[in-house]
């Protein structure tokens, strides 16, 4: 529930935000007859995504308990992490003139006469978010199936998915609606460390998948905590999932997420206190 709560959090913010742009420019600009085709953008791009996500869990269920899943699996996993870091730097780096950006699309899009370019703008821009989304969700679901039965979890991941999504939509809402103000650069930046951790333990399940593959030398595990919290049991696989813990890991395994998490965050607040020394004295724009 956790982790399909933040990633939900994190990317629906994201995709509000930028829905919240377009519509409040429209508005500025006297454009509202567009704000039908920002929303069938918006709706195009949910059903696409959505779709694309249940068929992508289809074909790749059809081979449960296979070697061939657990390669699908794990290039999920690094696809995964890969996407998670990748955006959490760019939208730090970015946070501070996404406004202005999204403002010089749309005057692109309008100039053209087209009323189909709003739409796809819409769609281009939430589309890449619930595709990182689904790519995340899928392989939390992954890593919650191979410790326990599906069903004894997805209630709880789609719960914390919704409810991620929904104060992510209230957010955005009483941003742009209200006329609050939030340090995006700030709120991004504590969320992107929160994210390491996941894409941390995505890079460990990975990991683990390529020692069962024998693509990677297993060697003995470094200790043994089964006796306490099983991965099996629900809490250990909360913790599997959220931070990819196990209870008998190998060195590969312990290291790959060390370094990976020490080296991502490390990164990740160099790029933030690069940003906050570059920052120009205005406050960060947080309305449109």
């Amino acid at each position: 529930m956790i982790p399909t709560f933040v990633i939900f959090l994190r990317e629906g913010i994201e995709a509000s935000m930028i829905v919240a742009i377009l519509l409040a420019y429209l508005d500025r600009t006297g454009q509202r007859r567009h704000f039908r085709d920002v929303l069938a953008g918006v709706g195009a791009a949910f059903v696409l995504i959505a779709a694309g996500g249940v068929a992508a869990y289809l074909l790749i269920d059809r081979y449960a308990g296979s070697r061939a899943q657990t390669i699908i699996e794990t290039v999920t996993y690094v696809i995964a992490a890969a996407a998670l870091t990748y955006m959490t730097f760019w939208m730090q780096s970015h946070a501070r003139t996404i406004t202005a950006d999204l403002q010089q699309r749309s005057d692109a899009a309008l100039s053209r006469g087209a009323r189909v370019g709003m739409g796809v703008l819409a769609a281009q821009a939430v589309g890449r978010e619930g595709l990182e989304t689904m790519v995340f969700t899928l392989a939390i679901v992954f890593a919650s199936r191979s410790q326990a039965p599906l069903a004894n979890h997805s209630r709880w991941l789609l719960i914390g998915g919704v409810a991620g999504l929904a104060v992510a939509v209230a957010l955005a809402y009483w941003i742009y609606r209200l006329g609050h103000r939030l340090n995006l650069a700030r709120f991004f930046r504590v969320l992107g460390v929160v994210l390491m951790f996941f894409a941390a333990g995505l890079v460990a399940d990975a990991v683990e998948n390529l020692q069962q593959l024998g693509w990677l030398p297993a060697g003995e595990p470094l200790w043994s905590t089964s006796s306490m919290v099983s991965e099996s049991s629900t809490f250990g696989d909360l913790l599997h999932s959220l931070l990819g813990y196990s209870d008998h890991p190998s060195a590969l395994q312990v290291t790959a997420w060390v370094v990976y998490f020490a080296a991502s965050v490390t990164a990740f607040i160099r790029i933030s206190r690069r940003g906050a020394r570059n920052k120009p004295a205005a406050a960060a724009p947080t309305t449109a």
